[in-house]
């Protein structure tokens, strides 16, 4: 985005222009914007709805914004595990802990992540 970012009270934080991630792709959000332990990848899945998940696997350190977006979930570079975009469980081996979601909201042509700070 061009402008700065910013942040609502309620722990919004604007990250990206909805044009920014296309259909099927992913966007990379630093842990610094968001105020979160971990990078985020927001996902826009094929029918356009916006995910944000933690970006690194919880089976091995690849970056899930790196991975592959079909069908609802995203498939880690790595070593091929995938998880469910909405809920960030892991839908085959070799991951079996999930991946922390976040909230996102479009509005007025931007995205908005509300981290999960639990």
């Amino acid at each position: 985005m061009s402008e700065a970012s910013q942040t609502e009270s309620n722990g919004a934080v604007r990250v990206a222009a909805v044009d920014d991630v296309p259909p099927g792709e992913t966007l990379l959000v630093s842990a610094d914007l968001l105020g979160t332990d971990d990078d985020v990848a927001l996902i826009r899945d094929d029918d356009g709805t916006y995910y944000a998940l933690d970006d690194t696997c919880s089976h091995e350190e690849a970056s899930l914004a790196d991975g592959w977006v079909e069908g609802g979930a995203i498939e880690c570079p790595l070593h091929a595990s995938t998880f469910d975009l909405a809920t960030g469980r892991p839908q085959c081996l070799p991951a079996t802990r999930p991946v922390r979601t976040h909230a996102v909201q479009t509005r007025n042509g931007e995205v908005w992540i509300t981290p999960d700070r639990s």
